[in-house]
């Protein structure tokens, strides 16, 4: 079945195209989705709603803290008034001005075992690996995937909670991990983060928390899978996962239990297409996924509506412009972004009311 798509705006924003492949999008619980771009040696945010209502300006600019690091995912106050920056040696949060608000040091990411910090003690390491953070909807904790700092034959992984208001830890927990990256998901109950931390070939961990105030409680659902965090919705308790190579894809309960499993359209065949990375809920009612990416053939390449409960498939978007060739990125909202490379042109789209 084909469902038409509409276009609702068009913009030209360069850089944008991490919104769709990448994680400058940052949404709130609220309903707030901002565009965090990097410009230069600047952190560019952007309101999604002002941008396509005709706003170039960011709404706030802030310096990125370490020349040469360009690696991480970092994370803007609610109100915009103050950023937090994930480095390769500490996670820092800088005010609107620029100024250093307060900074937590960790242990290096770079994989050289005892390498020196010659020099300017902020200089990057050899590597690409990094960690991440996340300021939480009400703006009170940062929560930081760090490496601890470094003990004889000893390689530890932590996920910490931090007083948003000068960095100080107030709760870590232990992870057995190799991360080659990370990133998170708050979940919009205002209660529970979701941390997913990628090994490369080694696999994929998934790991969900809450703090309370004066304990941290966490649980891994790391046996026996092998899936990333892709997405949450106000109206689903759980979320929403791929399997690492995109063969499929799952809703969950909180706590891991699968609700739903849905496969691309020719899974049984030969040589089957694999979902991309990029999906998630268009609303409460429908998911978005894609074979654009990983499709053999070019022409091939669809994105698709599910049934956001069953995961049953409903049908291929049709675009009125002409095919898509690249990933789609779901708003929760009812609609949905794409980006074309070419002309820096960022989409939004929603089905066409009959």
């Amino acid at each position: 079945m084909s469902i038409t798509a509409q276009l609702l705006d068009s913009v030209r924003l360069p850089g944008g195209g991490a919104l769709v492949h990448g994680f400058a999008l940052e949404s709130r619980g609220d309903g707030a989705r901002r565009a965090l771009l990097r410009n230069g040696h600047e952190l560019e945010v952007h309101d999604l709603h002002e941008v396509f209502a005709g706003e170039r300006a960011p709404t706030a600019v802030f310096p990125l803290p370490w020349p040469g690091w360009d690696r991480g995912v970092h994370s803007v106050s609610p109100h915009g008034t103050f950023a937090v920056f994930s480095g390769q040696r500490a996670v820092r949060a800088v005010g609107a001005g620029g100024e250093t608000l307060w900074e937590y040091r960790h242990g290096c990411w770079g994989p050289e075992l005892d390498h020196p910090h010659t020099g300017d003690e902020q200089e990057v390491c050899p590597g690409l690996e990094h960690g991440s953070c996340r300021i939480s909807d009400d703006g009170r904790f940062v929560w930081a995937h760090v490496v601890a700092q470094p003990e004889p034959d000893a390689w530890e992984e932590r996920w910490v909670v931090l007083d948003a208001r000068d960095g100080r830890e107030l709760a870590r927990m232990p992870l057995d991990s190799a991360a080659s990256g990370s990133h998170h998901l708050s979940h919009p109950d205002g209660v529970h983060m979701g941390l997913c931390i990628g090994m490369g070939q080694d696999g994929i961990l998934l790991h969900w928390a809450r703090w309370d105030g004066e304990k941290l409680t966490g649980w891994d659902l790391n046996e026996g899978m092998d899936r990333i965090l892709a997405d949450v919705h106000a109206g689903h308790p759980g979320f929403l996962t791929v399997e690492h190579y995109g063969a499929d894809l799952q809703l969950h309960a909180l706590d891991g239990t699968v609700l739903a499993q849905g496969e691309p359209d020719g899974a049984d065949d030969e040589d089957p297409p694999y979902w991309d990375y990029g999906c998630g809920f268009v609303d409460a009612d429908t998911v978005m996924a894609s074979t654009a990416e990983f499709d053999e053939d070019p022409e091939q390449a669809r994105h698709w509506l599910l049934d956001a409960r069953t995961l049953r498939t409903r049908g291929t978007v049709a675009y009125p412009t002409g095919p898509v060739h690249s990933g789609a990125r779901p708003l929760g909202d009812g609609t949905w972004l794409t980006y074309d490379d070419k002309s820096e042109t960022l989409n939004r789209w929603s089905r066409a009311t009959p």
